[in-house]
């Protein structure tokens, strides 16, 4: 463990520059000089599956062994003042005051598979402050999950038993994302038979992935997941290329997005339908107008 204290106030501060673009934050990122050994646990998964829940209970038993975690939780956008909800943060208010815990939520910002440039970036921050574990809970939606594998260095994709017949809708994509399975609500009806099913499309696709069996709310099969963690601290180090290719992916994509503001487009849009013969498809060739 990193025996210096973290001061979350400067940490904050970094966040803050980071995300909102504000002066000097392209020469922090600079000059981020980063622990290799901190691994990045990514935890996606549909809505409702009781995510934040289950990182309430992995913060618990990663403090009993003296860590100090950062979380970065991806809230949805709202659709009508792209801002961030801020519903994780008030799930996991038990450990918002522990001295060895920070929590910072993040908009989703419009990114379908709830990550944004943004989110590397802030990530990275985390990354060189000292923190033993860094968690980003995604929001679920659907097979834009696998953008979290530009990002995590250990992904466990979380799924409850009313998935139901979705679970024959798995697409491969996931397979190649999930470092294993967290069936969640594992007390309900047909969990057993849900994860039958699971690991027999898991064999199916020529994995070898864990199925690990919560309930989230009891803090029941929390031990096996945290040992797994600690076990694999950077599971995916053969995959290196790829994943800083992701990562560049998205800065770069983020980058030349930098002069499109959302409210603004929405804007534009409104004035241009008022004009006779609008056509989305030329509109967006002449978008954003020069200066």
């Amino acid at each position: 463990m990193i025996s210096s204290d973290i001061n979350f106030r400067q940490v904050a501060r970094a966040l803050t520059i980071v995300e909102n673009d504000l002066k000097g934050a392209n020469a922090l990122l600079k000059s981020l000089a980063f622990n290799n050994d901190v691994p990045i646990i990514g935890i996606t998964g549909p809505p409702g599956a009781g995510k934040s829940t289950l990182v309430n209970a992995i913060i618990s038993n990663l403090l009993q062994q003296g860590k100090k975690i950062a979380v970065l939780a991806i809230d949805p956008t709202s659709p009508f003042n792209f801002g961030s909800l801020l519903g994780d943060r008030i799930r996991m208010a038990s450990h918002f005051n522990h001295p060895d815990v920070f929590i910072r939520s993040l908009a989703t910002r419009g990114s379908l598979g709830g990550l944004s440039a943004k989110t590397i970036e802030m990530a990275d921050v985390l990354r060189a402050s000292g923190f033993d574990h860094v968690i980003i809970e995604t929001v679920g939606v659907g097979q834009s999950e696998v953008e979290i594998a530009g990002l995590a260095d250990i992904t466990f994709v979380m799924l409850v038993p009313e998935a139901g017949d979705e679970i024959q809708n798995i697409k491969s994509g996931l397979m190649e994302v999930a470092d294993a399975f967290i069936i969640n609500k594992a007390d309900r009806d047909g969990a057993d038979l849900f994860i039958n099913n699971l690991k027999k499309i898991i064999r199916q696709n020529n994995k070898q992935l864990p199925v690990f069996k919560a309930i989230a709310s009891k803090n029941t099969g929390i031990d096996e997941i945290t040992d797994f963690i600690l076990s694999h601290p950077k599971m995916k180090n053969s995959r290196r290329e790829l994943l800083l290719t992701q990562k560049a992916y998205h800065i770069i994509q983020q980058k030349m997005m930098a002069g499109i503001n959302k409210k603004k487009l929405q804007q534009d849009i409104a004035k241009a339908l008022t004009k006779p013969g609008f056509n989305l498809y030329s509109f967006i060739e002449g978008y954003p107008p020069p200066p």
